[in-house]
């Protein structure tokens, strides 16, 4: 404890010169380094000079109060974590409430019994010293994630060549051979192939979400015609809207709304894919838009199993899978959805979803009308 004390740097502000003394020298006595200021001018000056630990500050001071004082203190980036106790002998709860309001810490009226300031000293640098520890832990710990991030982004990055080159090969020899396989070589060649297709969508989707994170993604947008955009993105799943029921209810007017066409249709592509995934054969998927209030909603609900309220909002988190204990099921999202929210919102947007356990699930997302 006395290497900390001597370590520890405290600021004493008071217009009494006795007191100055006073305290100053009792917890020199402790081992702590003591620093005095007669006014709150000259404290906020030796503090931007040499910002100190802790600082003990009176209140009833010339010049400048010492709520004054502390408010200065706070406002400035480079001093405002700093711990302040007020000292005074003000003891109504209003002064109280007010030290505590400006930014103090706590608050020990005079007279004073020593002990206690000490104690009191003493548990604001723990507390201290423990904010700068966990601040340090949160810096390396982001640090960490953002090499691990640039190790994902490289190596995945590298992925995608020689995946691209499998799928193409793969797809170039299903149609040469396809005459020639028996019915059993040609379900295993389209699981190949079909996995190859989910493989590179994989890769793209990492890719795609660590460049709107980066902000390296483009989005351009600019006035177009929601029917059309949710139109192309739906033809642009080609097969994969012939597994399940799916069905485009366009409005009967035409919906302007202000986005980066590509980008849009891709969230309502991602958001269809998962509703396949989560939806019985027999079930249906229902694409909506609709346009209130200045902004524009797409919705695409299904008949599937539902989340549970506690998962609605993890789902949109990279990676975000969650299972439920009584069913085992398992409600998605790899990162088909962290590229919805974060295209969404990119945008100008918002993205979320309705659901109801054992009656489906209805994703939406709003952009704006205009620019």
């Amino acid at each position: 404890m006395t290497d900390q004390r001597q370590d520890t740097d405290i600021l004493i502000v008071d217009d009494n010169p006795a007191n100055l003394d006073l305290l100053g020298g009792m917890l020199r006595e402790r081992g702590y380094k003591v620093r005095a200021a007669p006014s709150g001018k000259l404290a906020l000056q030796a503090a931007r000079a040499r910002p100190p630990d802790l600082i003990l500050l009176d209140i009833n001071m010339p010049e400048m109060s010492g709520y004054e004082a502390c408010e200065h203190l706070k406002a400035d980036p480079a001093l405002k974590d700093i711990p302040v106790l007020f000292i005074s002998a003000l003891s109504e709860t209003l002064d109280k409430v007010k030290a505590f309001r400006v930014g103090g810490v706590d608050y020990v009226t005079k007279p004073f019994q020593f002990e206690e300031v000490e104690a009191r000293v003493r548990t604001h640098l723990m507390l201290q010293r423990q904010k700068r520890e966990l601040a340090a832990s949160l810096a390396r710990l982001q640090e960490l994630e953002r090499l691990r991030d640039n190790l994902v982004h490289m190596v995945v990055h590298d992925m995608r060549s020689p995946l691209m080159s499998i799928r193409g090969f793969l797809e170039i020899l299903q149609m040469d051979l396809q005459a020639t396989l028996s019915a059993d070589d040609a379900e295993m060649f389209q699981v190949a192939v079909d996995a190859s297709v989910k493989l590179t969508d994989m890769v793209s989707a990492v890719l795609d979400v660590s460049r709107i994170e980066a902000g390296q993604m483009p989005i351009k947008p600019k006035a177009c015609e929601l029917n059309d955009v949710v139109g192309e993105a739906l033809r642009g799943l080609g097969g994969i809207t012939h597994q399940r029921h799916v069905v485009w209810e366009p409005p009967p007017a035409p919906v302007p709304t202000y986005c980066d066409a590509e980008v849009t249709g891709r969230i309502v592509a991602n958001l269809v894919v998962n509703a396949v995934k989560f939806t019985p054969k027999d079930g249906t998927i229902t694409i909506t838009a609709a346009a209130a209030g200045g902004r524009v909603r797409v919705t695409v609900a299904d008949t599937g199993p539902g989340i549970p309220p506690e998962y609605r909002e993890k789902i949109f988190d990279k990676f975000g899978q969650v299972e439920t204990r009584l069913t085992s099921t398992k409600y998605s999202t790899g990162l088909g959805l962290a590229f919805c929210k974060l295209a969404a919102e990119a945008q100008g947007g918002r993205i979320g979803v309705d659901s109801e356990v054992g009656q489906g699930s209805a994703f939406w997302f709003e952009l704006p009308c205009e620019g």
